[in-house]
């Protein structure tokens, strides 16, 4: 995986796409990703690999709101849902209950995961896309904006001592490789049944 994202950032910079900071960049970079995802047995990626040591970026027991995170999952009530995503991608937006809230991308098909991300970015704290940038979010903010409303079906409450591995941070000048990158793995369902729910809660 930090292959990868290797790969495509160093291409990226030769023809001269600085990662994330404007949209034609943040195109080039989506379509490098989904390139990968159509060829991905010859990268080995897939959600099952998606462990603390198999994701570029460092670990942290403390993740930042704001910020990108990957991590392994085990919901606590797991029985009692129609389906999860064992290897979750979120951005953190508040603290909750034993926990946090996280927008997690992949409950979102590519086309609405690139319209959530483009109205994300009008939030970054700054232009440097260094580990201090992040997103400026809360829940209030994505409920009460137009721009932000595909969001409903991506809002999930993570227990902490559900975890099973720790959070793993991903740079700023990487997340638009991680969110087309085919990390998700559901369980309970395929995607295309979480697609179809999530366009529902979209359409109300």
């Amino acid at each position: 995986m930090a292959k990868v994202f290797d790969d495509i950032l160093a291409k990226g910079i030769r023809q001269g796409q600085v990662p994330a900071r404007t949209s034609a960049a943040r195109e080039w970079y989506r379509d490098q990703a989904k390139s990968v995802t159509k060829s991905g047995s010859k990268t080995g990626v897939s959600g099952a690999s998606i462990t603390s040591k198999g994701v570029r970026g460092r670990t942290t027991q403390d993740p930042v709101i704001g910020g990108m995170y990957t991590f392994q999952y085990d919901p606590k009530l797991k029985g009692k849902l129609p389906y999860y995503d064992q290897f979750p991608l979120i951005f953190p937006i508040n603290t909750a209950k034993g926990g946090f809230l996280g927008i997690n991308m992949h409950y979102l098909p590519p086309e609405l995961r690139a319209k959530l991300m483009d109205a994300l970015y009008d939030t970054v704290t700054n232009q440097k896309f260094d580990e201090s940038t992040r997103l400026k979010v809360s829940y209030d903010i994505l409920n009460g904006a137009s721009k932000f409303n595909v969001f409903k079906p991506t809002i999930k409450h993570y227990l902490t001592k559900q975890l099973r591995t720790p959070f793993i941070f991903i740079n700023p000048t990487e997340w638009d490789i991680a969110l087309f990158l085919p990390t998700a793995k559901f369980i309970g369902a395929s995607k295309q049944k979480v697609y179809a729910d999530s366009r529902k809660i979209i359409r109300g």
